[in-house]
Parts: C-alpha cells; sequence; structure tokens
C-alpha cells in the first residue's frame, strides 16, 4: 500500500502543478489584458477635449480600480501657488485628516517628488527626522506609489496611490511602472490641451482682426451693417446676426446674416423691427432664455409675439451707442441721454441649441464695442455737410493746375455769392403744421347720468335735428329709487287720510279730550310736509329720468364713426363723451395742431403786426389732401392757451383758422355732402420774411442752440 502511494503521489503532484500552472497563465494574461484595456481607455482620454476634472476623475477612477488600491489622488501645481488636491479617491481612508503633523510631512514628501520630477515608493511609516524641520516622510501604514506628471512645461502636479502593504518587491515595481504610464498620458493630456487651447485662441485673434479690419474698412452705415452681420456671426457662433439701425425716430432692420436681401413686410422682420424699436427705446440690455416673467410688459409682449413666429431658443438684443463712456454711466440723469444716443440695436439669434458656445458672451462684447465704434465713425461722415462736394473736391486733382485755376475760382465766387444770397435774401418763412376741416358749429354730446345705452337709433352721417334722440339709456339704481319713493309716498298719503278722518271724528265730538286733538292737528301737519318733500323727490327723479334720453343739442349730423358699435350695450358716467353732432350747411373752419416748438415763430411775429396793428391777424395759406392742387387761404382766430399731448407730434397747439367760404364752395358745390368732416390739410402760417438760408436751415440752428450751444 505505501509502494502503490509514493508511485501515485509525484503523478498526482505533477498533475496538480500543471493546472495551477496554467490557471496562473490565464490569470496573468487576463490581467495585461485589462491593464492594457485601461491604458488604451486613458490615451483615448488623453486626447480628447474634456476638461481637467473630467479627465482626472476618470483617470484615478480607473487606475485604483485596475491596482485594488486603498485610494488615489491627483495633486496639481498651481502657477506661483502651492499644490492644490485636483481629485481624490478615499482619501479619508488613509488617515491623513486625522494628524496636522503628518500632513506636514506628507507635504513635504510630495514637494520633494515634484523637485526630484522622479517616481518613487515609500514604504509605510518611513522617513522623518524631527530635528530636521525639512524632512519628508510616508506617516501612513500605506504604501505609497508616487509618479510626477511632466508636460512639455516641466512638473505640473503629482500621481499618488496609497496602496496595501505585502506585495512582493516585483508586484511593487509593477505598481510603480504602470502609474507611470498614467502619469505620462495625463501629461500629454495637459500638453494636447494646452495646444488646443492656443490654437482655439490663435484662430480667435485671427477671426477678430478679419472682423475689426472689415468692420472699419467702409464708412458706409449699411455696407458696415451687413460686415457686423455676417463677419460677427462667425466670429460670435451663433446662428443668426441681425443688425437694426435708427433712423431718425424710428428703426428699420438694415443686414440680417446670411441673407443678401430680405422682405422688410414678411412677419418676422416686422415683429424683429419692433422688438428692437421696444428695446432700444428703453436704453436696456435684453437677454432671453425662456423665461419672460422679469422682463416689462411692453418688452415681453414684443418678445413672446417674435419667439411665436421665429421659435428662437436664445435671444439678444442690445443697444449700440454712439460712445463707449455712456455704457459705463449708470446715474438716472443719464438715462435720456442714454436713451438719445442710440444708434440702433444687434439682435443675436439661437436658433436649435439654447446653450451658448464656450466664451460666446466675450466675443459678444467685442463685437458690440466694434459695431457701435464703426457705426459711429459712418453716421458721423454721411453726416458732413455738402458730404458730396467735398468728396468730388477729394478726388479731383487737377483744380489747382494753372489750366484749370481760372474755373476754379470762377466755381469759388460762385459758391460765395450763393452763400451770401442765402444770407441776405429775403424769403417768405412759414410753419407748416398739419391741420383739419371742420364745420364751425358741431357740439361734443355728453352722459348726463349712470346708466346703460341700451338703444342709439341714430348712425354715423344720419342727419339729425335739434331735439332728437341720439341714445336711449336705462338705470337700475333709478328705477330702485321710482320704486322706493312711490312706495314711501302712497305710505304717507294713505297714513294723512287716516289722520285726517281721527281729526274729523275728534271734531264731531266735543267730549274728546282738546290735548287729542292739538296732537292730531300737529301730526297731520308733519305728514303735509313729508307729502311735499316727496313730491320734490319725485319731481328731481322725474328730472334725471329725463336725461336718460340723450337729445341732439343743434340741427346737424352724427360724426362719430361706427357710433353703434361703440355705445349699445356700453355703461357710460356723467361726462362720458357719447358723440359729436356737426352742421355741414353752416360755415366751415380749419383747425391746425402746430407742435409746441414751433410756436415761439408764430408768437414772436404776431406780436410784431400788433405793435402796429392791434386787430392785425396771421395770414394762413393750405391745401386739402382730396384738392392738393388748390390753395386756400385764410386768418388765424384763435390760438389755444394750452397744449395737448398728440400722438408722435408731442405736444401741440391748436389754432382756429377762418377763410371765405366761397374758396370752399368753389372747390365743391356741396360742401355739406361732398366734404368730409375731419378731412386732412396742410396749412403753412406765414410768419414774416427772413433770409432764405434760414428758411431752409432755422431747424439745424435751432437744433444747435437747443442742444449744443445751450449746454456750453
Amino acid at each position: 500500500m505505501s509502494t502503490s502511494s509514493s508511485s501515485s503521489d509525484p503523478s498526482q503532484a505533477t498533475a496538480g502543478q500543471g493546472a495551477g500552472a496554467s490557471l496562473d497563465d490565464e490569470a496573468i494574461q487576463r490581467a495585461k489584458f485589462e491593464i492594457q484595456s485601461l491604458v488604451q481607455e486613458v490615451v483615448q482620454l488623453s486626447k480628447s477635449e474634456i476638461e481637467p476634472n473630467e479627465f482626472f476623475s476618470a483617470t484615478m477612477d480607473k487606475t485604483v480600480s485596475a491596482l485594488a488600491a486603498v485610494s488615489g489622488v491627483v495633486w496639481m501645481l498651481e502657477e506661483g501657488g502651492p499644490l492644490k488636491l485636483e481629485y481624490q479617491v478615499n482619501l479619508r481612508e488613509t488617515g491623513l485628516a486625522q494628524s496636522e503633523e503628518a500632513q506636514v510631512q506628507h507635504g513635504r514628501l510630495l514637494t520633494q517628488v515634484i523637485g526630484k520630477a522622479e517616481p518613487t515608493i515609500i514604504p509605510p511609516y518611513s522617513g522623518g527626522d524631527a530635528e530636521n524641520e525639512e524632512a519628508a516622510a510616508n506617516p501612513t501604514e500605506y504604501l505609497l506609489v508616487l509618479a510626477p506628471i511632466v508636460s512639455d512645461r516641466g512638473v505640473e502636479g503629482v500621481m499618488e496611490v496609497f496602496q496595501r502593504t505585502g506585495g512582493r518587491p516585483t508586484t511593487q515595481r509593477g505598481y510603480l511602472r504602470f502609474l507611470v504610464q498614467i502619469s505620462d498620458l495625463a501629461g500629454e493630456y495637459l500638453k494636447n490641451r494646452r495646444l488646443l487651447h492656443f490654437a482655439t485662441k490663435q484662430t480667435l485673434w485671427e477671426q477678430l482682426e478679419a472682423f475689426t479690419t472689415l468692420v472699419h474698412k467702409a464708412l458706409d452705415s449699411r455696407e458696415t451693417a451687413y460686415t457686423i452681420a455676417n463677419e460677427g456671426r462667425r466670429l460670435i457662433g451663433c446662428d443668426r446676426v441681425t443688425v437694426v439701425l435708427r433712423k431718425g425716430s424710428k428703426y428699420e432692420v438694415s443686414a440680417i446674416s446670411g441673407q443678401d436681401t430680405f422682405d422688410k413686410r414678411s412677419n418676422v422682420v416686422r415683429l424683429l423691427k419692433n422688438l428692437a424699436t421696444t428695446v432700444s427705446r428703453t436704453g436696456e440690455d435684453l437677454w432671453f432664455t425662456g423665461d419672460t416673467a422679469d422682463l416689462a410688459p411692453q418688452v415681453e409682449k414684443a418678445v413672446n409675439a417674435y419667439v411665436d413666429e421665429s421659435h428662437t431658443k436664445q435671444l439678444a438684443v442690445l443697444p449700440l451707442r454712439e460712445s463707449d463712456k455712456d455704457l459705463e454711466e449708470t446715474p438716472e440723469d443719464k438715462k435720456d441721454k442714454r436713451r438719445e444716443n442710440i444708434l440702433g440695436a444687434i439682435v443675436i439669434e439661437q436658433l436649435v441649441d439654447s446653450r451658448p458656445p464656450e466664451g460666446m458672451l466675450q466675443r459678444i462684447d467685442v463685437v458690440r464695442r466694434h459695431s457701435a465704434t464703426s457705426l459711429t465713425n459712418a453716421q458721423d461722415f454721411e453726416g458732413l455737410f455738402l458730404l458730396p462736394l467735398w468728396r468730388a473736391l477729394g478726388k479731383t486733382k487737377v483744380l489747382l493746375t494753372a489750366r484749370n485755376l481760372p474755373k476754379t475760382l470762377l466755381a469759388a465766387i460762385a459758391i460765395a455769392g450763393a452763400i451770401f444770397a442765402l444770407c441776405t435774401v429775403p424769403y417768405d418763412f412759414t410753419m407748416v403744421a398739419d391741420g383739419k376741416l371742420l364745420p364751425e358749429v358741431r357740439r361734443n354730446v355728453f352722459a348726463g347720468i349712470d346708466g346703460l345705452v341700451t338703444k342709439v337709433p341714430v348712425n354715423h352721417g344720419e342727419s339729425v335735428k335739434k331735439g332728437d334722440v341720439l341714445a336711449v339709456m336705462q338705470s337700475l339704481d333709478l328705477d330702485g329709487q321710482f320704486a322706493e319713493l312711490q312706495g314711501e309716498l302712497a305710505s304717507t298719503l294713505e297714513e294723512i287720510a287716516t289722520t285726517d278722518r281721527q281729526r274729523q271724528m275728534h271734531l264731531n265730538n266735543p267730549q274728546e279730550d282738546p290735548a287729542d286733538m292739538e296732537q292730531l292737528t300737529g301730526r297731520l301737519a308733519q305728514l303735509e310736509a313729508t307729502r311735499i318733500s316727496l313730491e320734490k323727490q319725485y319731481e328731481l327723479l322725474e328730472q334725471k329720468k329725463e336725461r336718460l334720453t340723450v337729445e341732439s343739442p343743434i340741427d346737424g349730423k352724427v360724426t362719430t364713426f361706427r357710433v353703434r358699435e361703440k355705445l349699445e350695450n356700453r355703461r357710460v358716467s356723467p361726462g362720458n363723451r357719447l358723440m359729436e353732432v356737426a352742421d355741414p350747411s353752416q360755415d366751415w373752419e380749419l383747425e391746425i395742431y402746430l407742435p409746441e416748438a414751433k410756436m415761439g415763430h408764430v408768437i414772436e411775429y404776431q406780436q410784431k403786426l400788433r405793435e402796429k396793428d392791434p386787430d392785425a391777424k396771421l395770414q394762413v395759406s393750405f391745401i386739402l389732401a382730396t384738392h392738393s392742387a388748390e390753395h386756400l387761404t385764410g386768418t388765424v382766430e384763435e390760438i389755444d392757451t394750452s397744449a395737448e399731448v398728440m400722438g408722435e407730434e408731442g405736444n401741440t397747439v391748436r389754432i382756429r383758422v377762418s377763410f371765405p367760404q366761397e374758396d370752399l364752395k368753389r372747390l365743391v358745390d356741396d360742401p355739406a355732402n361732398q366734404l368730409k368732416v375731419g378731412a386732412d390739410a396742410k396749412a403753412k402760417i406765414l410768419c414774416g420774411k427772413q433770409p432764405v438760408g434760414y428758411v431752409m436751415l432755422h431747424d439745424l440752428f435751432e437744433f444747435v442752440q437747443s442742444r449744443i450751444l445751450f449746454r456750453l
């Protein structure tokens, strides 16, 4: 038995050893494959454009997992500063946080590794010298595997792995080789990222240089707007850029990126112009990312209308101002000035993705500043006095040659003569204003009592007579007062009758107490006074009830348009204007609406005339919109003493003008039927004579006086 046993043991041992070796080889091959796969993943990460925190977190997680380590840390050197913890895995489990002295020793160890720029393995609880303050040590119970992260700029950090002890030296060197490989890939990542950043920055500088060169190249507003729209879109990296320019008090879409021409009457363009106008008049920037809760009501309405039509995901409307200084001024007293200096607006849109590209805000700021400067220069250049003449003079090089000098002198003399004539030759100085042709006899009809308009028997253009019913009203409150007063009056009359019968019975019976007789007499007198009071109240209610029927105050025609639609089933209060009745069969007059800014010339000339003749009147010539070929003349009869705000004209003064009615009948046979009440007219008020140059340029002179000289 012993022999058989001894003979079988070697074979069995040999078989067992062969099986164990086979399993170890498979495990080693599997481990190598996993490590190679992990390294390849890190290689792919190092070539990607992910952020450093994402790269180091993914890399260290994979490293700790591959080495089955306790913890892993990435330390990075800040520029001119100490080490910074970039990423860590289970650092708390190492126990470093429990001892400040251990942290100091560990920090010295990291500094030493960075200084030598060599990978190393530090056994647990090794190093350290109480007498040497600069001593470095591993104060933990774990094996430290450290590898510096080296790039083209030198050492930029350290990768550190806390590994359990017990491994063979060969295994520990394998840990170090693996970590060195990972740290080299980290260095390559930092190098690639820096090169990519430099390339991106170089591309950005090239785009910026191209944009600034092109946007400042031309001195034409429209050409500059097209450059801003197209080149600005490339620089910003958005989907669309639109430039809206201010023309006087209005705004117009001048350029849309990617479109040489566009229809200004399309819904999208009209809504965009309305949005840019609304935002520019507020003087504030608009950034829309989907929420309009914090916007002003008028801005919110314009944004919602445009976004519903264009389906824009992200939107910015940025007013362009004449100077950068105004962008920095924020006091309340500068708001009007900020709004006056608006050149227009630049509209930036993201149509697909609502997330802004990296660095988009900085690029927008660059585009905005250069756009404002280039547009300011273009508009200043376009506003030069006699610009076409200066251009012609600048391009002509032969004006001062000997052969052409006489012609040049003659042209100079002619120009001087023209300027002299502009300054001396008198010409009629007139103030032009809009007006309306109206009958002299016209009345506004007002509500005299609270009520509901139930019936309007007349309509626009119908002839009415004085006293004709124009509207019928109903008042439930008045009906209730009638019912209540009738009840009180009936009760009082019944009580009077009862008291009077009792008094008659006392008169017929001499045995009754005289005191009762006196009491009944007094009570009867009191009831009579109450009856009289109630009857007077009833009369007043009757008068109020009569006001529920609105009658025409004069003979004429109803001039209010669609009066039935406006009044029926509408509740009105005393003083509400219901309609207007005018008599076109009587004389007509002209009502002029002159801007208050022009009234100074009218008042000055009127006073000058009345110094010679107290009854002198200003002369007016006008034309009707329906008969623009015929000129009519009249005189100013009355000037309103107060100004009213009327639409875009602002403060406006009403002026009443009379004229010969024969002139009106010369235009039409029957003015009452052929002319419309309120027909538009264009009038000129004669304000004496002034030099022809002042007549042509008085608006400019007044602007300089009020906006420039006055401020100086």
